[in-house]
């Protein structure tokens, strides 16, 4: 490839068109919505690898335009009268198609590295934990990025319309929107079929990454598309073009069977981050470990509180088994589990978090989801508030309690008198059957707080 002349085309074509388009609309989407990148650990700035999976994540938006840039590009030699003239010199199609499609390449590419640079630089200064597993994560990115485009300029080629590009475009996004995966699993599309979409779902959990062989998988289904993008750039007839799309699906062949048939399956625990940093009974993966400062004190005071009861969990620590989208937080009668993406835990500090760890008498939640839509709710909020109230002393909301009709106040205070009013023994019984009730997600702990007067 002559260098004068991708240069000519690094300014000319549609490609510095298409890299700052996809740059701004990528920051517009980041910086101007309020979406779940900016939401707990998850934070798109956070970690190297939110950083890779927020960007991924994009794409479900972007690549539909970065296929419609393409096909905009393949129009330009039948728009400007030029084909024929092109088709009799000497000079082979495929030289003259490798500087256009080279140069849309590479700026796209360099608009990609260039957002996650953005994201890179702010996880340097919070602290991020460095790792190299999310390295394949943009890698792949790139590679969607270069497909798309080529897909488009192959198709904008052969069926050179000016309704292509937007047609495409269209066209794109249904698919990726078809692939999407919750969409997808309600939908009943088998999973390896969702994995064959450029875009990642959102961030599921900071110490998971993408396997390798997703990675390969994609990488596979994307070098075979962009192959049949540019044969189908180059191809000069219908026979040709049927040709040009044998890569495409040589790549979904061998790529079916690379990825994994269970969705679950997508993620795998990074055991490195994953590791256990602990201060005395105190422990968090090794990717949170700035917070085990903050967690410490209180935990150590929840610890003592708890030691009231009988048998006491003897530690604190953040959980690292890899959690299922429905499943609900860990039972351990030994152990508190955190979790920082809890709302009761994140951004709490001192006596605060230690009420939000002695809560329910140190044990989490039996459910998952929409808290407010879980029958008893609300009764199961007022037990977990008395709980921690009795092992501290005093009556508190919890952090994160949402009751807007004092619902779960007016039944805490109910019960906080009921359980006061009976012997100091009698107290510590039933905080210790609620606790025992509550680890193995059985029964009306109000009832057993307040010795079944409750209701």
């Amino acid at each position: 490839m002559n260098g004068r002349t991708l240069r000519i085309e690094l300014r000319r074509s549609i490609a510095p068109w298409a890299g700052g388009l996809f740059l701004v609309a990528a920051l517009a989407f980041l910086y101007l919505l309020g979406g779940p990148w900016w939401n707990g650990t998850k934070l798109w700035t956070a970690q190297w690898t939110s950083a890779a999976q927020w960007e991924r994540y994009l794409l479900t938006f972007l690549w539909p335009l970065v296929v419609g840039a393409g096909a905009l590009q393949g129009l330009r030699d039948r728009r400007s009268g030029v084909s024929e003239l092109f088709a009799t010199t000497p000079r082979p199609a495929w030289h003259r198609a490798a500087r256009t499609a080279g140069a849309l390449a590479l700026l796209l590419a360099a608009a990609y590295l260039l957002l996650f640079l953005v994201g890179g630089v702010q996880v340097v200064a919070a602290g991020g934990y460095f790792h190299l597993s999310w390295l394949p994560i943009p890698v792949v990115g790139v590679l969607a990025l270069v497909a798309g485009a080529w897909l488009g300029m192959g198709v904008g080629r052969a069926l050179p319309s000016v309704l292509t590009p937007p047609a495409l475009a269209a066209a794109a996004l249904m698919a990726l929107v078809f692939l999407d995966g919750e969409a997808a699993m309600d939908g009943g599309t088998p999973d390896r079929i969702t994995l064959l979409s450029p875009a990642l779902t959102g961030v599921r959990d900071v110490s998971l990454v993408i396997a390798g062989r997703v990675n390969l998988g994609q990488g596979v289904w994307l070098a075979g598309l962009a192959a049949t993008g540019f044969l189908l750039l180059v191809a000069a007839g219908a026979r040709a073009r049927l040709l040009a799309l044998l890569p495409a699906v040589l790549g979904v062949a061998v790529a079916l069977p690379l990825l994994p048939p269970d969705r679950e399956q997508t993620y795998v625990v990074n055991e490195a981050a994953a590791v256990p940093v602990c201060a005395g009974q105190v422990c968090v993966m090794q990717i949170h470990e700035p917070r085990l400062a903050v967690l410490a004190g209180p935990a150590r005071e929840a610890l003592r509180l708890l030691g009231k009861l009988p048998d006491p969990p003897a530690s604190v620590r953040e959980t690292t088994r890899m959690w299922q989208p429905d499943e609900t937080s860990p039972q351990r009668a030994g152990v508190v589990f955190v979790d920082f993406d809890d709302p009761a835990i994140s951004g709490a500090t001192g006596e605060e978090l230690t009420r939000s760890l002695v809560a329910g008498a140190g044990t989490p939640l039996c459910f998952s989801g929409d808290r407010e839509a879980v029958d008893g709710f609300a009764r199961l909020q007022a037990a977990r508030t008395v709980a921690a109230a009795w092992l501290i002393g005093d009556l508190k909301p919890l952090r994160d309690t949402y009751s807007p009709d004092g619902e779960v106040e007016a039944m805490a205070g109910s019960a906080w008198r009921a359980l006061r009013a009976a012997p100091a023994g009698e107290q510590r019984a039933r905080v210790a059957a609620m606790r025992k009730a509550a680890l193995s997600c059985d029964g009306d702990l109000l009832d057993v707080l307040t010795g079944g007067g409750s209701r």
